[in-house]
């Protein structure tokens, strides 16, 4: 007797029995709705670019490796060409590949090293500059080793002015300054230091200028990577030293300047030395200065990841580059096939083309056709051989006709002189007693020449 399993088994309707696809649309739902827009650092490998203009590349660290996605409209935002085995600093949104179930980050924005456009900015300018010869040691000039005046282009209200002074004053009381006031941060700086930097070579009342500035981010030091400013300072008719803030901080400034100095109170030691003292004290107060700007920025940051999350949750462009990321991973297993068949059916087809060649008339007619040339030729080579020697035959003759042996046979002799070989035409070659050869058909005489005796013809 046969049991229905259905019937025995302990089933319970209560369940709540997820689909794959439900469950990987709800664990997509929870990683978009738990994590905030982050940065992240790695290395990329693994990089494609399909025909849709997409990026798909993996994160990497010395421990483990994420996949990531880049779209298209944010890929032509990039300001340089992401490659394998590059340091980069990723914007991400975490999120699920649905169709594959793959945890991935989506980038909404990609930095080269991590250090941003500005440092992308800088690095070309800094190649362009230097190709120029901007930043050669030849073309800076030395420092007054006493200067009679001093010019500071700085902010004048800004913590570099107050160090400068109190160093100078320190170091060499009696050393006058003059201040150049200038903005030293902001999109209007560069124009105010270039006006100052003019104003000093104009006025040419000092003899050395300090140009100067304290510590801050990058985007802060930002006025002093600018390419005018650079030329105008190389284009100086004074000596500029620059203290442009901490000492890891190097600007376009830093490197036409004539001299460098780590920060601005080491750039007034070069003119006058400073103690050690004062050093600390700007040191000290940069640190507190970048501490306020990170927290400020910190906060500033928080609020707009929140915003952008909320945002990025009810914006139809996600479901969109989901679509568009399950497309080109259909598309490439589509070429990939593709390409597998082509490969069996050139397999396949080239035994059959080798046997059609065996039996084709062509080759059949092919060797008719060479067998009669061979014959053909045959018979051109024996005729041609039979002309060769009767052109043979009758050039013997002719130079048996024409042989010394043969006038020899007719009864002619050949004279010459014993001493010397030479062939005798004429009787005055051979005087009374000169021993002649004679040579005949049938060998050699010798004999000696005798005077003419009279009545002899």
């Amino acid at each position: 007797m046969m049991r229905n399993p259905v019937a025995n088994a302990n089933l319970d309707f209560s369940r709540d029995i997820y689909s794959v696809v439900r469950l990987a649309s709800e664990v997509r739902t929870l990683l978009d709705g738990s994590f905030p827009l982050l940065w992240v650092r790695g290395e990329i490998s693994n990089l494609t670019q399909p025909a849709s203009g997409h990026l798909y590349f993996s994160l990497k660290d010395e421990a483990a490796q994420i996949r990531c996605a880049m779209f298209r409209s944010r890929r032509l935002r990039l300001a340089f060409r992401p490659a394998n085995g590059q340091q980069v600093l990723a914007h991400v949104r975490v999120t699920l590949y649905e169709p594959r179930g793959d945890f991935q980050l989506v980038i909404d924005h990609l930095e080269p090293g991590g250090e941003g456009i500005l440092r992308l900015a800088f690095e070309l300018l800094k190649q362009q500059l230097a190709a120029e010869g901007l930043f050669a040691e030849s073309v800076k000039r030395a420092l007054p080793a006493f200067p009679r005046q001093v010019g500071l282009i700085t902010s004048p209200s800004g913590a570099a002015v107050r160090d400068l002074l109190a160093v100078l004053k320190r170091r060499f009381c009696a050393l006058p300054v003059v201040i150049y006031p200038a903005q030293v941060q902001g999109d209007a700086a560069p124009e105010s230091l270039i006006a100052a930097l003019a104003l000093a070579n104009a006025h040419h009342e000092c003899d050395v200028l300090i140009l100067a500035r304290g510590g801050g981010l990058l985007e802060d030091l930002n006025a002093f990577n600018d390419e005018s400013l650079a030329r105008a300072i190389r284009a100086s008719l004074i000596p500029v030293v620059s203290g442009i803030g901490h000492e890891i901080d190097i600007t376009i400034a830093d490197l036409v300047a004539d001299r460098r100095a780590a920060t601005p109170s080491a750039a007034a030691e070069l003119v006058a030395p400073s103690a050690d003292e004062l050093r600390q004290r700007l040191t000290t107060l940069a640190m507190r200065l970048n501490d306020a700007q990170q927290r400020q920025r910190d906060l500033s940051r928080q609020r707009l990841i929140a915003t952008t999350r909320q945002l990025g949750l009810l914006h139809p462009i996600t479901r969109l580059q989901q679509q568009s990321q399950r497309l080109d991973a259909i598309q490439q297993c589509l070429l990939r096939c593709i390409s597998t068949d082509l490969t069996h059916a050139q397999i396949r087809l080239r035994p059959i083309i080798a046997r059609l060649g065996m039996v084709s008339p062509r080759r059949r007619l092919e060797r008719m056709i060479l067998a009669a040339l061979q014959q053909r030729l045959m018979r051109a080579l024996e005729l041609l051989l039979e002309q060769r020697r009767e052109r043979l035959r009758r050039a013997l003759a002719g130079l048996d006709a024409r042989s010394p042996l043969a006038t020899l046979a007719r009864g002619y002799a050949i004279i010459s002189r014993r001493a010397d070989g030479v062939a005798v035409r004429h009787p005055a070659q051979t005087p009374p007693g000169t021993r002649i050869q004679v040579q005949v058909m049938g060998g050699t005489l010798a004999a000696t020449v005798e005077p003419e005796a009279p009545g002899e013809i």
